[in-house]
């Protein structure tokens, strides 16, 4: 750990805003999930502070969601997750319409590179997860011509966001998986506006259903590129169908790419 002369200097905000970004660092470098922080003690000897810091600057990684406290124990590092991250994305997107562009493109640039990585690294297992997810929104799908109940329809979107997550997973790149893990319900519901624009473009259920089966053929043949074609072709679909609800809606749009 850095020294106290270099921690606390006079252009940080806090003694204890100073000690947790460098708790941070080392937190995030070298320090695995399940790990247990030195005492406050240790730490105000470490760091040449009280432990009324040490316990403050504690409190803010809690916040950060780098560590679990519990009363009388010390505290844990937490398994990363994306909650600040899928908070601030669901933020954009209800906010403000052209959210949903960005998203488009964070997920073109990300997701053919997933595909691409799966077709190449998938194991059976991976596959399976894919295949899963894709089962399950088809047996959202009601066989007669009655529309979808709202609960379907969410079961629906919940399966096609595991889609994606799947093949994130099965890139073997574990911050894609994360990112997807992040986006998760954000991304659900960007799709209820999609699906919405999807059916006014003159499209079906089950033409979602194809395009999906198109990338996860491409993934199990191990084809990347053809994998990535598929997925892109997808994806610019998804744009399309989003600028057509927002237009029906008189929602300003994003500029077309």
């Amino acid at each position: 750990m850095s020294s106290s002369m270099e921690l606390l200097r006079a252009d940080q905000p806090t003694a204890a805003g100073t000690v947790a970004d460098d708790l941070a660092r080392v937190i995030l470098a070298e320090m695995p999930p399940g790990s247990s922080l030195p005492s406050e003690a240790v730490l105000a000897t470490r760091y040449a502070v009280s432990r009324l810091t040490i316990r403050e600057a504690v409190k803010m990684l809690e916040g950060r969601g780098l560590l679990t406290i519990a009363r009388g124990r010390k505290a844990v590092v937490r398994e990363p997750d994306g909650t600040a991250f899928a908070d601030f994305l669901t933020s954009i997107i209800r906010f403000d319409p052209k959210g949903l562009f960005d998203l488009v493109e964070i997920r073109l640039s990300l997701e053919v590179q997933s595909a691409t990585l799966a077709a190449k690294r998938a194991t059976r297992a991976g596959i399976v997860a894919i295949e899963s997810e894709l089962q399950g929104m088809r047996d959202c799908i009601n066989q007669s011509d009655c529309p979808m109940t709202h609960e379907q329809e969410l079961n629906f979107h919940t399966h096609d966001v595991g889609f994606h997550e799947a093949i994130a997973l099965a890139s073997g790149n574990r911050v894609l998986g994360y990112l997807f893990e992040a986006m998760a319900k954000p991304l659900r519901q960007g799709f209820f506006i999609s699906r919405r624009g999807h059916e006014q473009r003159g499209h079906t259920i089950n033409d979602t259903i194809l395009a999906h089966q198109k990338i996860l053929d491409c993934i199990k043949a191990g084809d990347g590129r053809k994998a990535a074609d598929a997925m892109r072709l997808h994806l610019k679909d998804t744009e399309r169908d989003i600028r057509a609800a927002l237009s029906q809606l008189g929602l300003p749009q994003a500029n077309d790419t």
